[in-house]
């Protein structure tokens, strides 16, 4: 006789509704794309995306971000579906925060929080997790009251002056001895890592650079012959992985790197900085785009800013379009038209690829020896070893 389940003890994953505005700087389609990632980004946190509001407005209302008609809507929305979290895709100011809090009733986040949460479950090493406990004291500085609104639901009077405004002073100072204590952390980490890239002697350096969830863990999983974690998520990968590889008889080290974002945290950029110096100091920059991503090309333009922000935008670069597997054939845009209208206009060198089906391949491998011999017969003119 089967026995009767009488309740469940796994744990539902939390109902989100996600929040965005289109101002003149920005256009429906592209505030579309930036809310789909934003439920991809929900996805990847372990939510479920029950609905998203945009609203048109000149700019984002100060006190509430959305007008208080668009609130009174998500609310709504939020008792009807017993939604738990309002995501919003920009980020939110304190007291913003508040005020949504206090009219929603429900857990508040925005882009910068959200990411911070993912960041925190991905990663591994020591130097990533100080970087991510660095980047969330940081945001969490200025959100200091927002902690201690429960006192303002207690009646004042006696014994109720002032208590919270003291806590408040109390927990910034223990923050910034730790925000302190975690740079000083940091600096030791980077100088260790400093003399582990000195020891791998002079050989050549190649850094896979790219969007998040663009396949180059993959890519570095098919060259070196390694499994690195890669999956269908964004920022599956944190922490810098180094491999050697070696084509035909040239020997090179290759590195994978923390993917790119839009609208990427400030405060998150600077911590993972020395986490980048594999791009600072690489050779060359393999940068890859997933050629199927309706918006890949703003994709780049965000790359590409992030690598000016890096001082490593002089370096040579080979662009690889990968997944053209699951490239969108239009009537007028073959893959084949766009890689020759791609050619036609950039002189740096570019391939098409597919990672997962392994598609010319061995076009990346010739490219990536071509480009690397060149490196290591100017540094070691006599070597002639490999020739």
């Amino acid at each position: 006789m089967a026995v009767k389940k009488l309740y469940d003890t796994a744990i539902s994953p939390e109902k989100a509704v996600l929040i965005g505005v289109i101002t003149p700087d920005e256009s429906e389609e592209q505030e579309r794309e930036y809310l789909e990632e934003l439920a991809f980004l929900v996805d990847t946190a372990g939510g479920v995306t029950q609905h998203t509001f945009t609203q048109k407005v000149q700019r984002p209302d100060r006190a509430t971000f959305v007008g208080s008609g668009k609130l009174d809507e998500i609310k709504a929305y939020i008792d009807s579906e017993e939604i738990d979290i309002a995501v919003f895709d920009d980020e939110l100011s304190p007291s913003q925060v508040r005020n949504i809090e206090n009219e929603l009733q429900i857990k508040v986040l925005d882009r910068s929080n959200l990411i911070l949460d993912i960041f925190a479950r991905r990663a591994q090493t020591a130097q990533a997790k100080t970087q991510v406990e660095l980047a969330q004291l940081q945001y969490l500085l200025p959100r200091l009251t927002r902690m201690w609104t429960h006192l303002e639901r207690q009646k004042g009077g006696i014994g109720m002056r002032g208590p919270g405004e003291s806590q408040i002073e109390s927990d910034r100072r223990l923050i910034l001895n730790k925000i302190s204590l975690l740079k000083e952390k940091l600096k030791l980490i980077d100088k260790q890592n400093e003399t582990q890239r000195k020891n791998r002697t002079q050989l050549v350096r190649v850094a896979l650079v790219g969007y998040t969830n663009v396949g180059k863990s993959t890519i570095l999983n098919l060259l070196a012959k390694a499994e690195v974690f890669a999956e269908n998520k964004l920022f599956a990968t944190l922490d810098t992985t180094v491999r050697k590889v070696v084509i035909d008889n040239l020997p090179f080290l290759l590195s994978d790197t923390v993917g790119f974002i839009r609208k990427l945290p400030h405060h998150l950029v600077e911590c993972f900085k020395s986490t980048l110096d594999e791009v600072r100091e690489a050779d060359i920059l393999i940068h890859v785009v997933d050629i199927s991503h309706p918006g890949f090309e703003e994709q780049m333009v965000a790359v590409n800013e992030t690598l000016k922000d890096l001082d490593a935008v002089d370096k040579t670069i080979i662009t690889v379009f990968n997944k053209i597997d699951a490239y969108q054939q239009g009537v007028d845009t073959s893959i084949d038209d766009f890689k020759n209208s791609w050619m036609a206009k950039h002189s740096s060198p570019a391939v098409f690829i597919s990672a997962t089906e392994k598609q010319h391949l061995d076009e990346l491998k010739a490219l990536i020896y071509q480009l690397a011999a060149a490196i290591h017969t100017k540094r070691y003119p006599y070597d002639h070893l490999l020739y």
